[in-house]
Order: structure tokens, then sequence, then C-alpha cells
């Protein structure tokens, strides 16, 4: 197996990719959704950096910009508020 990880050694990567396999399902669906929950948060602390007077709502709705992208998320939330999340 070669190191996908630049930082990460093969052994500590084997290490890793062991332990995850004999997780259980559960354990494991609950690390991604950590995962989703984290990034979740790090993109609402980014716009929040970006747009600093936006109300909750309105960071919401750019959220959902980047998540669903300009399109999907005009249609479903719709017009997003000046200046544009994504440029």
């Amino acid at each position: 197996m070669s190191s996908r990880l630049s930082d990460t050694s093969a052994e500590a990567e084997r290490v890793q990719i062991e332990g995850l396999r004999s997780m259980p399902t559960w354990q494991r669906f609950r690390l991604w959704n950590d995962l989703i929950v984290t990034c979740r948060k790090l993109a609402l602390a980014g716009l929040r950096e970006r747009f600093p007077e936006a109300s909750p709502e309105e960071l919401y709705r750019r959220l959902a910009t980047l998540l669903l992208g300009p399109e999907l998320a005009t249609k479903v939330y719709g017009p997003e508020p000046d200046p544009p999340t994504l440029r």
C-alpha cells in the first residue's frame, strides 16, 4: 500500500486504516457525521469573518451557496444577498 498522505508514514497510515476497518459501522458513521459537522462549523466561521455584519439567517443562506452551489441554492432558498458569497 502506498502512502497517500505526505506527512504520514506508511506504517502510521496502515495502523489508521486497520483501526477504521475494525470499527463497527455505527462508529464509522458517527466519525463521518462529526467530520461533516466540523466542516460546516468551519465554513460558517469563515463566512462570519468575511461578512461580519450578516445575520445568522444570512450566514446560513450563504452556507447553502457553498454547499449546493449558487444556482441550486437560489432555487431552494431564493436570491443571495449582495455581495455574492462566491466570486
